[in-house]
């Protein structure tokens, strides 16, 4: 009987041993199992091939301005340089104070800005300069002119191309009661720079029926200063 018992015992303990392994070649290890899906960590970066991530925005940022605010003071004190150096001509340092700040629409005690008086002398360079600036083009002088008025009287005609292109109003009519056109024809000798000022005055849309202050119309005026070239432009314009 004792053969008996020892044979059960080692049955028993192989038993054991297989049910232990599981399915597969007895001494073979089991296949791991595959891991658990780890919840994505709420800081983490979506990939770049994830159709749900936002795109990047093509916009740049807005530009910060370095510049630092200027006292009223000292704001006065840089316009009034502008205006100086602008009624110089000086082409560089109006460059220079404009990108300091300097205001191109701010006038002096005799009503003269850096953009009026550069339209009035014929100064180009300067006159651009406050132009891109952000000059007034309907601003006025002591006058109540526009800059046009003066370049007209002036027979500055590279200037008056660039107001008249710039959007100053070419009928405005000032405290004399000139507007461009008569200017252009009272204040001078109707010569060939002045011929070419009535010519783009009346291309831009110039009215020769304003009348003046003793109620002449441009024509009556070219016509009574003997200024025939301008007199027969203006026939058959009214």
């Amino acid at each position: 009987m004792r053969w008996f018992g020892a044979l059960f015992l080692v049955l028993c303990l192989s038993m054991s041993i297989t049910a232990c392994q599981g399915p597969g070649e007895p001494g073979e290890p089991r296949p791991a199992s595959p891991p658990a899906s780890v919840p994505a960590s709420p800081d983490a970066r979506p990939s770049a091939a994830d159709p749900a991530s936002p795109a990047p925005s093509s916009k740049p940022p807005a530009p910060v301005s370095t510049r630092p605010a200027l006292s009223a003071e000292a704001q006065a004190q840089l316009d009034r340089e502008l205006i100086v150096a602008a009624k110089a001509n000086n082409v560089p340092l109006a460059s220079e104070l404009i990108q300091r700040g300097g205001n191109v629409n701010a006038k002096d005690a005799i009503q003269d800005s850096a953009f009026l008086y550069a339209g009035a002398e014929g100064f180009n360079e300067v006159l651009r300069l406050t132009l891109a600036a952000g000059a007034d083009v309907a601003s006025t002088n002591r006058y109540g002119g526009t800059a046009l008025i003066p370049a007209s009287e002036h027979g500055h005609v590279e200037t008056v191309q660039i107001l008249v292109d710039a959007g100053v109003p070419v009928n405005h009519v000032n405290n004399l009661g000139w507007t461009a056109m008569q200017e252009a024809i009272l204040l001078n000798s109707g010569g060939p720079r002045q011929q070419e000022v009535v010519r783009l005055l009346l291309a831009a849309g110039a009215d020769p029926n304003i009348r003046d202050a003793e109620g002449r119309t441009a024509l009556q005026n070219a016509e009574r200063l003997g200024f025939a070239e301008i007199a027969a432009m203006l026939r058959g314009r009214g």
